[in-house]
């Protein structure tokens, strides 16, 4: 069975699930509304909790499931998690095997009569908006464009009004509201990106978390691991990249928050003795957001953040504190 299929398996039978249960009666009330509020919604990583938060308002409490600074490619489920989530009255997830480890634990969820939605749904019905990579595994770094998360925004606003019908102007206007913010931080990232001088516009991390960000605004994106932190980085690869590094005079590269910087540090190592000086442009989200309570601990933040720093470190001009004016650093 290869990987596509077994995707495109996992997302039948969710979908399958839901449709099934959400007709159903049953002490959580799904497909009936809730019966109280704040209702209690769970997702899967922070960039999806933070849409449902600013979409629910405050007719459900958010439950995010993993925190900062985690990686969820190769995160499992802990007892506590499988509790929120089976206690939870809708959850949403990211899916293109983002949570490869939480598959059956979200099917047993379905199957007690919840909810259960794939934000990027609607994108992988869509047509060719879904990046592969050389073996065709799905790409699943959708946020990493901001008009991607626009869509997952319509996704979580149209499950909410679904789930609880009563409300479904609410979540419609805070939808709107929410998507207002994100055209505006989508003409920011490009209009930094685009500062940048062409010929340096070209950014190097430890795996490839960035290529839909790359699409979206005009960088070429080189990982040294691949989508997934679970495959190898090779020597050749690292000696590759420190090549490239040094033939085209590239200034920096960058670590992330939730993958190990050693290979990072070894490109840097390499283009020394090469002859050539690069540096670490700093840190970036790309599977996680920020410590929780910062405005980096924020969706919008975080790309703020990232598009800044990139901007800044490879030459482009930026506002030191971003967008908003709210960086820490």
């Amino acid at each position: 069975m290869n990987y596509k299929t077994m995707v495109a398996i996992v997302s039948v039978v969710l979908a399958f699930l839901g449709v099934a249960c959400h007709k159903k009666e049953d002490d959580y009330g799904a497909g009936n509304g809730p019966n109280s509020y704040p209702f209690s919604t769970a997702a899967t990583v922070g960039m999806i909790a933070d849409i449902v938060r600013n979409v629910a308002g405050d007719k459900a409490v958010v439950h995010g499931i993993i925190g900062e600074g985690v990686d969820p490619h190769v995160y499992k489920p802990s007892r506590p998690d499988v509790v929120v989530l089976s206690e939870s009255d809708i959850v949403f997830y990211n899916g293109l095997m983002l949570e490869g480890k939480m598959g059956d634990v979200l099917i047993r969820v379905a199957r007690k009569g919840k909810p259960v939605h794939a934000v990027t749904e609607e994108i992988l019905d869509g047509g060719d908006y879904v990046m592969t990579d050389a073996e065709e595994h799905y790409d699943p770094h959708v946020w990493m464009d901001v008009q991607g998360w626009i869509k997952a925004t319509d996704v979580v606003a149209k499950a909410l009004a679904e789930y609880d019908s009563e409300n479904a102007e609410y979540y419609k206007a805070n939808g709107a509201k929410y998507k207002k913010e994100l055209v505006k931080l989508d003409a920011y990232a490009k209009r930094v990106v685009s500062s940048i001088p062409e010929k340096q516009r070209v950014l190097v991390t430890a795996h490839d978390a960035f290529n839909y960000m790359g699409r979206a605004y005009g960088l070429k994106v080189m990982g040294i691991q691949g989508m997934s932190t679970e495959s190898e980085a090779g020597v050749k690869r690292i000696e590759d990249l420190v090549s490239y590094l040094s033939e085209n005079s590239i200034p920096a590269v960058f670590v992330e928050s939730s993958v190990s910087d050693k290979n990072v540090k070894a490109l840097v190592e390499g283009s020394k003795a090469k002859g050539h000086s690069v540096r670490i442009g700093g840190e970036l989200f790309s599977d996680a957001m920020g410590a929780s309570g910062t405005y980096e601990g924020t969706y919008i933040g975080m790309i703020d953040h990232n598009v800044t720093i990139i901007a800044r470190a490879l030459g482009g001009e930026a506002p030191k504190k971003g967008l908003n004016g709210k960086l820490s650093h």
